[in-house]
């Protein structure tokens, strides 16, 4: 990992609108002598997009959300859960977001704020660092932790799950710490403001709720450990408790969409699906939305029982017909795409949409799910509904777009006719795993590829729970593979793999199959 150096803030700074109006702030704007906390932070949680946005385009190949109409290997390697190889970046920009994007910029940002006793922004400083590295862990494993940032260092140590997973916790610590802090200087209103902060607005009672759903999505993934019914699962359940009461607390990264550099990073400006690699809708999403969540799936069907296929989903320009993509294939031009046939933007991917990072429903299926584990059918099936009808609030609020490509709103109607069908389970009683996780995963489709591959991961790909997945023999598996699944990704190249090869090799990194290697946090022992 390359020398970190504070001035990357102007990398960020031109990337959002908004910014400028702050940088006569500094007596050289193209070379700030003062890293203050309220110029970073727009660009700051504009990278929280920016970076997992790229990342999820690969995830969601591998948790088989989206694929791409290429025959390139660089493209369907990632469907084979495999790797390119050679000097791709592909995979690793979470990893640049987290030690350069935010890295030093993020620490001067909280050092700033705390001198200067704007504690709000020493609150939020700490709860997009607690997210970082926990999104970085679940995606690869070992990372840079204490070493981060030493000075003089070139070569960095690796530290595995367990402590990642605890530092993280002293950060929801100390984030909650500073909220409850009364600062100085009352900078509610640069907060509120079009340059503050794009993903709450300053409103610090959702940015506590965030951080307590990020300790529930955290707790979640533990499921094989021994004691996770007996302990682990109540954590779930009490920070999803704690945390969103309803879509309207969504973390939501905005944009206004008005040029590439202020649109969400999925919509048609900023072009990050417009590539033959991205952006085709798979089979999978179209099966779980016409009657393969419980059922059989109605193929070649126009419509749905589920109200949410119309609203997230084109059909085929030639019929009408909601068709998908299939993996590792050169699927045709005619298969949708998530921004619809001509690429005007649907759904979430518009280019003012904003970009989703956590949802209420997300973490009514998480409870759900620990509920279920701990036998208690009747309050897991309460949250599983929650779940659905969250989902649907999410797209009505979020997802309907405007103008000539908007889509009209799920009615009440339309909501209780889904409900009541053989889509949903009807009482306890029904209620299986892959009730919860296929709705989770609908719930999650777009945006969510890391959770949906962390569900695959936890779950170790069973094909009793993951009812619509394509699973693959070992021919169709990358060769160097040996007829394993993916359960992590590699590093990025252009940092680890020039730079730290030797701390690479003490992890297995070099190993041709390392990306089948099972992370911490889905196995049973410690």
């Amino acid at each position: 990992m390359k020398k970190l150096k504070i001035v990357c803030v102007i990398g960020l700074l031109v990337t959002v609108s908004g910014c400028k109006k702050f940088l006569d702030i500094n007596t050289n704007p193209t070379n700030p002598q003062v890293i203050k906390a309220e110029i970073v932070l727009p660009p700051i949680i504009y990278q929280m997009a920016n970076g997992v946005s790229q990342d999820n385009r690969i995830l969601m190949k591998i948790s088989q959300a989206m694929f791409g109409t290429s025959g390139d290997f660089a493209s369907q390697v990632w469907e084979r859960h495999g790797y390119p190889g050679g000097v791709s970046d592909v995979g690793g920009v979470t990893w640049r977001m987290v030690y350069v994007d935010h890295g030093l910029n993020l620490e001067e940002m909280i050092a700033d704020a705390v001198n200067r006793e704007i504690y709000d922004y020493a609150g939020i400083g700490y709860a997009i660092k607690a997210w970082g590295y926990q999104w970085l862990t679940d995606m690869h494993g070992p990372i840079i932790l204490d070493h981060a940032y030493t000075p003089g260092m070139l070569a960095f140590p690796y530290q595995d799950q367990p402590e990642v997973y605890a530092r993280v916790r002293e950060w929801v610590d100390e984030s909650l710490r500073y909220f409850n802090m009364q600062s100085r200087t009352d900078m509610s209103g640069v907060l509120a403001g079009p340059s503050g902060d794009f993903l709450y607005r300053g409103n610090i009672g959702r940015w506590r709720r965030f951080l307590y759903g990020l300790l529930a999505m955290q707790y979640s993934r533990l499921v094989n450990k021994p004691e996770f019914s007996a302990a682990y699962a109540d954590s779930v359940i009490k920070y999803v408790d704690l945390s969103f009461t309803s879509s309207e607390d969504d973390a939501m990264v905005r944009f206004n969409g008005n040029e590439s550099s202020d649109s969400n990073p999925y919509g048609p400006q900023a072009g990050y699906l417009n590539s033959t690699y991205y952006g085709r809708v798979s089979n999978q999403i179209v099966r779980y939305l016409t009657g393969g969540m419980r059922g059989t799936p109605v193929v070649d069907t126009t419509a749905s029982d589920d109200p949410r296929l119309t609203r997230m989903l084109s059909p085929r320009l030639s019929d009408s017909v909601y068709v998908g993509g299939l993996p590792f294939t050169a699927n045709s031009t005619t298969i949708p795409h998530a921004m619809g046939n001509t690429l005007e933007g649907k759904y979430i991917f518009q280019d003012a949409a904003g970009f989703p990072i956590m949802t209420y429903a997300e973490l009514q299926f998480l409870k759900a799910e620990a509920l279920y584990h701990k036998g208690d059918l009747e309050k897991a099936y309460e949250a599983y509904l929650q779940g659905i009808r969250g989902h649907m609030d999410f797209i009505n609020r979020y997802g309907l777009g405007s103008g000539s490509n908007a889509s009209a709103a799920i009615s009440e109607a339309e909501i209780q006719h889904y409900l009541n069908s053989e889509e949903v389970a009807q009482n306890a009683g029904e209620l299986t795993l892959a009730d919860i996780v296929g709705q989770k995963y609908v719930a999650l489709w777009g945006w969510g590829g890391l959770e949906q591959w962390t569900d695959m991961r936890k779950y170790h790909y069973d094909p009793a729970i993951f009812r619509n997945y394509n699973y693959l023999t070992a021919g169709q598996l990358y060769a160097n593979n040996n007829g394993r699944y993916a359960y992590r990704i590699r590093p990025r190249y252009n940092s680890e793999y020039v730079w730290n090869v030797p701390e690479l090799e003490k992890w297995g990194g070099l190993e041709l199959d390392y990306m089948t290697h099972e992370l911490w946090f889905s196995k049973s022992d410690e």
